[in-house]
């Protein structure tokens, strides 16, 4: 009881919300630790997760490419991008965490954004096809508006994976809410140093269950209208109905 005591009057305590070093300061780098790397994630993940789930090629290839970035632990991407950073000059920078939180990121958007093109309806695509839409436009008016619950899913998964692993930040001098446990763990058996540490695991597991519930609360809302239109199976008699439906043009537009 005693730990959990003085971390509750740590993360009460007026002076760590204030300052240089404060909670709100590194709650902000944390989040910034984190964002950055999953939008730059984005621009591969999904031109590459889109081009193969559409054309079916190169899928083996670069799904298992990309999961290098999950079979190489993030500690030893920061191992080996440390020194070339310090070559570089760029001294403690965040460039070192960024790389390695940006291969991270990238398998699953990847990943979901290839398996939500692939799941669309064959039979609409056909029908798309039939209705002399071209490979762009069966992309861009009837994969990608169907294939988005997915995508959404795998920038969830990523963001809160990233947002666990950017702690490790503070290990090369940077900061985050990482700076919490690492300086924790420097006051060894201090109650203050416990509390410090514990409070900043749990700052952390606030942020990621924040990211977890507002991205499945953005899946709900961008889910319903394709889902259930997704629920129809056609019919030989209204496929080009349907196809016509998705693409946004109204029924006869294709003849």
């Amino acid at each position: 009881m005693s730990n959990l005591q003085n971390t509750f009057d740590w993360l009460t305590d007026p002076a760590n919300w204030t300052g240089s070093r404060g909670i709100p300061v590194r709650l902000l780098e944390h989040i910034q630790l984190s964002l950055f790397p999953v939008l730059l994630a984005l621009i591969p993940a999904l031109l590459v997760g889109l081009y193969i789930g559409h054309t079916r090629r190169f899928e083996f290839v670069s799904i298992n490419v990309a999961n290098l970035g999950r079979a190489i632990p993030s500690f030893a991407w920061l191992a080996l991008l440390f020194p070339i950073q310090l070559r570089l000059g760029l001294g403690f920078s965040s460039w070192a965490t960024i790389v390695a939180l940006f291969f991270l990121a990238i398998p699953p958007i990847l990943t979901n954004t290839h398996l939500g093109v692939r799941e669309v309806d064959s039979d609409l695509v056909e029908a798309a096809r039939g209705m002399g839409m071209s490979g762009a436009q069966i992309l861009g008016q009837i994969e990608m508006p169907l294939a988005i619950p997915f995508i959404v899913a795998g920038v969830r998964t990523a963001l809160v994976q990233v947002i666990a692993t950017a702690t490790l930040a503070a290990l090369i001098a940077g900061g985050g809410l990482g700076r919490f446990i690492v300086d924790g763990f420097a006051l060894g058996e201090a109650p203050k140093g416990r509390a410090q540490l514990l409070g900043g695991a749990i700052l952390i597991a606030l942020l990621a269950i924040t990211a977890e519930i507002s991205f499945a609360f953005l899946e709900r809302l961008v889910s319903p209208r394709t889902a259930s239109r997704r629920a129809k199976t056609p019919t030989p008699g209204t496929i080009t109905t349907s196809a016509e439906t998705y693409a946004g043009f109204p029924t006869g537009a294709g003849s």
